[in-house]
Order: C-alpha cells, then structure tokens, then sequence
C-alpha cells in the first residue's frame, strides 16, 4: 500500500516538472528593449522608457454589491526609450486588466483599464493593481477603492 502511494507521488512529481514550466503561450521581449540605465562602465543609457500616471488612485466611492465598476488608468511614456507594459498583476480575482500589448513610443499616452467586480464583497475594499515594465523602476503600484454596500 505505502509503495502505491509512492508511485502516485513520483508520477505526480514528475507531471508537475513536465508542465510547470511551459512558456511556450507567451511572446518574448526583444532583448534591446529591456535594458540597465547603467553599465558596468559607469556609463549611463540614453534612451530610457519612462511610465507616468496622470493619476496612480481611484475612488469608486459607493458600490452597491454585485456592481461591476472599471476605470482607465491614463498614463504617457515621458522617457527617450520604448516603453514596453510586461504585465499587469491584481491583488485579488475581483479586478481585471486591460492593457496595451507592444511598443509604446516616447510621448504616447494610453491608458490601463482595471474593472472592480463588487459580488460577494461588502464594506470598505482596498485593491492594488502591479504594473511591470521595461523602465526604471520596473514595477508600479496603482490602487482602487470601494465602499460595497447590500442592496
């Protein structure tokens, strides 16, 4: 009996190593649009992405339970560099991102869509939302929050 179990564990094991770690969904980077402002020379880049945010908090204000509410993150590449949006992170299952996928130029503006889903929550909620880009520093934070109230 110990020994079956054994076997089950290995076989599980080895399905996770096999499937863990496949990439194969996603795209790659070009390497020349991910780069360190600084070399090992001492020397600084040039052309460096910067992402701002012409607002990095929304308010929803009052939510009644069950709503589903989204704001657009406006924000600008103000650096020299592309800017490249890796990926966008939430801290619960309850906000969605929509982002833009590419290149984006020095001075172009786009903007981050982020919709809060209000089911099953009630009370004050306080969600972040992690951007992750190719400029310095690489990740920034954006906020949300709700008061969720019951119908």
């Amino acid at each position: 009996m110990r020994k079956r179990y054994l076997i089950v564990l290995v076989l599980f094991l080895a399905a996770g190593l096999f499937t863990g770690c496949n990439n194969s969904g996603k795209e790659k980077l070009p390497s020349d649009i991910v780069s360190n402002p600084n070399s090992a020379k001492g020397q600084k880049e040039d052309k460096q992405p910067k992402i701002t945010f012409k607002k990095s908090s929304h308010d929803f204000g009052q939510v009644i339970q069950g709503e589903v509410v989204s704001y657009h993150f406006k924000f600008e590449n103000t650096g020299t560099g592309d800017l490249v949006i890796a990926d966008v992170s939430s801290s619960c299952g309850c906000t969605v991102t929509d982002f833009p996928e590419g290149v984006i130029k020095p001075g172009e503006t786009r903007s981050l869509e982020v919709t809060f889903d209000s089911d099953r929550r009630r009370g004050f909620q306080n969600k972040t939302v992690t951007v992750l880009t190719n400029a310095q520093p690489a990740e920034t934070t954006l906020k949300i929050k709700a008061k969720v109230v019951t119908p």
